[in-house]
């Protein structure tokens, strides 16, 4: 999740009946959707020793401070591992993931019933996942081809706030309301959800 530390498990293998040594070159950076690379934020490397038929666990801990300020509006990291057995004549095996951080940030509560030409309102939650606090925080919120601009005030780290919005729908029929929140340290965090209003 988004603002949190990242935890992941190499798994090595050994297959094989004879004793392995393997040196594991671990790299990660920030990427665009494109993957290509924007920042590297972690390089590592250390050796393990497996035994015949063997397997071992290789932690890795990616904290926040060391990627939150690179990270895109993509929110993409791709982790990269080269694993080489030593003494093999170079055989090589690369393994890769790409972690996309997803966002809990926007809660959207719509009331049970919703009527053409009733006032209605919602509430619209928003939060700062981060260790610290953030501020020039803006929610823009979509709706009935309408954007609404919202200035809000700074939160704590790991606050959570609320606003209520409200508006009178002009049909019935599905209608969406789309909210996009942003801030200094972070931008276009996004929620939406489809209205089912009813006729009068």
């Amino acid at each position: 999740v988004f603002g949190k530390d990242i935890n992941l498990v190499l798994v090595l293998s050994n297959l094989s009946s004879d004793r392995k040594s393997v040196r594991v070159d671990m790299s990660a950076s920030t990427i665009l959707y494109t993957r290509r690379a924007v920042a590297e934020i972690l390089k590592a490397a250390t050796s393990v020793e497996l035994g015949p038929k063997q397997g071992k666990h290789i932690r890795v801990k990616i904290p926040y401070s060391h990627y939150g300020r690179y990270l895109t509006t993509d929110k993409r990291i791709q982790v990269t591992a080269l694993c080489e057995v030593m003494r093999s004549q170079g055989l090589k095996l690369l393994v890769e993931k790409t972690i996309f951080l997803e966002d809990t940030n926007i809660i959207i509560k719509v009331p049970r019933r919703v009527v053409v030409n009733r006032a209605v309102s919602l509430e619209i939650s928003y939060a700062n996942p981060l260790p610290e606090p953030v501020s020039r925080c803006v929610l823009l919120v979509t709706l009935m081809n309408q954007q609404v601009k919202i200035n809000l005030a700074r939160l704590a780290p790991r606050e959570r706030s609320k606003i209520y919005f409200e508006f009178t729908p002009r049909r019935a029929g599905p209608l969406q309301l789309q909210v996009d929140f942003s801030c200094d340290k972070f931008s276009h965090v996004k929620g939406f959800v489809t209205i089912a209003v009813a006729p009068a």
